[in-house]
């Protein structure tokens, strides 16, 4: 199945039609999607395939392959070579890159570079044709989720609780809607090796891009990188050239209502994903950590300093 899929998605690219010897290479590291290294006339490629039933979680293919566009013509994405429709497949040059260890990214330089790339892409990006409000994809993910029985927790009413009480803070002062990545998982940057030079910070994997809150970005990054208080100030200077409470506090609620939407992403791929993974225990995981985030002795003071001014 995956053979005939890569072997059919070679055969739309045009500039692989005259290459003699195409590789193949499966790469690893995604969970809902294949991705392949392909070889070809001294060039390296990746061609994503789009994984079955995603659309269940509210992508949009024409979406993700216009935010990678102009994320590669700003130099934060590798550069798309090519759209196969009507599947939404996406060719990308390959970059020669190492992973960066979650050790590492935390540091103030890295910290630094990656605010750098996620502005850039929240200043300079076209409107994207596709919302992504943390509270409605809740809602949508949950609705999936119940019709096709999935398991809930015991206290989900203390959870949706708890998010109402985050909505209805954030409210007194709406974000204006950007465009935004919404998945800042680490496995999702790379550092570009370059021969002599300082690589450049990469960022991959566009499928849930969308015009949200710039809040829910550095949030989500902050919690996937479980950034202590030192470093969320230095995120965060880095990002507006200072610091505020309210937007410390603004980041904290972004982080938990990331938390909660990594649970429901878990739970709701427990009944439609056909991959053998433990999205249960990823689900669990992250209502978890929401539980402790929404029950910090800090939490109504959060909900007071985002009606803040300044």
């Amino acid at each position: 199945m995956n053979t005939l899929a890569i072997d059919k998605a070679i055969d739309k690219v045009p500039f692989f039609a005259d290459s003699k010897n195409i590789k193949k290479i499966p790469l690893s590291g995604g969970i809902t999607n294949l991705n392949f290294k392909i070889e070809a006339d001294g060039k390296s490629y990746v061609i994503r395939l789009a994984g079955e039933g995603t659309d269940m979680l509210g992508i949009k293919r024409d979406v993700e392959h216009a935010a990678n566009k102009v994320a590669g013509e700003l130099g934060i994405a590798p550069e798309i070579m090519y759209f196969i429709e009507p599947q939404g497949y996406i060719v990308t040059r390959f970059v020669n890159g190492k992973h960066i260890a979650p050790a590492e990214i935390v540091k103030p330089d890295y910290l630094a570079r990656v605010a750098e790339k996620l502005r850039l892409f929240h200043r300079n990006a076209p409107k994207l044709k596709s919302q992504f409000n943390v509270f409605r994809r809740v809602e949508m993910l949950t609705k999936t989720a119940k019709s096709r029985g999935a398991k809930f927790p015991n206290d989900w009413d203390f959870i949706m609780k708890k998010m109402r009480e985050a909505e209805k803070a954030l409210l007194k002062d709406p974000y204006k809607p950007t465009p935004c990545h919404n998945d800042l998982l680490n496995l999702n940057w790379l550092e570009e090796e370059v021969a002599g030079e300082i690589g450049e910070l990469r960022l991959l994997d566009w499928e849930y891009a969308g015009m949200g809150d710039i809040f829910f970005d550095l949030g989500n990054f902050s919690h996937h990188h479980r950034l202590n208080d030192e470093q969320i100030r230095l995120f965060l200077t880095s990002y507006f050239g200072s610091f505020s409470q309210k937007h410390y506090a603004r980041l904290r609620i972004m982080w938990a209502m990331s938390e909660l939407h990594e649970s429901m992403w878990g739970t709701t791929q427990t009944v439609i994903s056909k991959l053998e993974e433990d999205f249960q225990g990823y689900a669990d995981l992250w209502f978890g950590r929401y539980r402790v985030h929404v029950t910090d002795y800090r939490w109504e003071q959060w909900l007071k300093d985002v009606a803040k001014k300044k």
